[in-house]
């Protein structure tokens, strides 16, 4: 586990994080097993960066920053938030008090909006829900919000499906700054919208991070998004963070062949850029049954006996770079900035 100190400059830390969901079977519903879908997941945000958290479909990210939230139960682990400078517990019973330091913007614009209710109504509703009881002050607020966001405050009274995607995503977005939160997780806020349209919102959360001071957990699988929007990058296998470092260190000089793998997929608009494509073998493991040891190293080419044996731990190689790998300091890996040109 990554165990660091609890700095004035650190907002979120995260030790030990753990989901299981539990398998039934049977008219009793008896369980039989577990999905590890967070396995063991420790790290720190700092105060007004944004972490990026990419890795394959079913690595566990979302299911991390849903836990985190406390939108589903976390099986285990502990979560901080620094209120103030003072340190405060994120659990089942504190969450309600924490919610307006902590906020979410969801993957789907489309199912994540009330259809019955005015755009003025969703985003108020955290406001009266935390206490603002005065109308006129609340549809103000949400005037203010709904121009920070790129939205007329005459579009207020209008139904979510009058909006565009990305027009409802911005609606997402002013809603999840309704409170003034500290911290805010962003769930794959892009990929369900146009690539025009996705860099419109990135460059409003970039502005908006600049304008609010805020703190983004930024989880995505488009390793080009993560670039672009992010300070440090987690990249997560079968529910663990393998590799964690700054964006220029982690995309030049990977440490994890995994990140390797990742980086090698993403295509260049240069056509005389030459790299070597690296197709990972076999599918993800069964989370419910994960390999022993390394749990990438049936996918790994340079897998060797210890990896079949020995779970690697995360560990500082490199000025702040973790990584989860035996062999980190003696693998010369390919980045996105390290390839041949013709």
């Amino acid at each position: 586990m990554m165990m660091t100190a609890k700095t004035d400059d650190i907002l979120l830390d995260v030790q030990g994080l753990r989901k299981y969901f539990p398998i039934t079977k049977g008219i009793f519903r008896r369980t039989v097993g577990h999905v590890k879908a967070v396995e063991n997941v420790s790290f720190q945000v700092r105060r007004g960066e944004t972490l990026g958290v990419v890795g394959e479909s079913g690595c566990g990210k979302t299911t991390m920053g849903l836990s985190i939230m406390h939108l589903i139960q976390p099986t285990d682990g502990q979560i901080h938030l620094n209120v103030d400078g003072e340190w405060q517990e994120v659990n089942a019973r504190t969450i309600g008090n924490l919610r307006d330091k902590m906020q979410i913007v969801f993957q789907d614009p489309f199912s994540s909006l009330d259809p019955r209710m005015r755009i003025r109504d969703i985003v108020a509703e955290p406001l009266q829900a935390h206490g603002m009881r005065n109308r006129k002050e609340r549809y103000e607020r949400v005037e203010s919000l709904l121009e920070a966001v790129g939205l007329g405050s005459h579009l207020m009274n209008r139904f979510p499906h009058e909006f565009s995607g990305g027009q409802r995503q911005r609606i997402g977005i002013a809603r999840a700054l309704s409170l003034n939160p500290s911290l805010v997780v962003c769930d794959e806020p892009v990929s369900a919208l146009d690539v025009s349209v996705q860099a419109q919102v990135l460059n409003l959360l970039d502005d908006l991070q600049s304008e609010f001071g805020l703190t983004y957990l930024f989880v995505a699988h488009d390793l080009s998004v993560v670039q672009h929007i992010s300070d440090r990058v987690a990249v997560m296998y079968l529910g663990k963070i393998v590799e964690m470092g700054e964006v220029e260190q982690l995309f030049g000089h990977p440490k994890h062949p995994y990140t390797e793998a990742l980086l090698s997929a993403i295509p260049d608009p240069d056509p005389d850029i030459l790299g070597e494509e690296i197709i990972l073998q076999g599918d993800v493991p069964n989370p419910a049954d994960p390999p022993p040891g390394c749990h990438f190293h049936p996918r790994c080419r340079y897998a060797q006996e210890r990896c079949r044996q020995e779970i690697p731990e995360l560990v500082d190689v490199e000025g702040g770079h973790f990584v989860a790998c035996h062999y980190a300091q003696d693998l010369d890996l390919t980045g996105v900035n390290t390839r041949e040109t013709a």
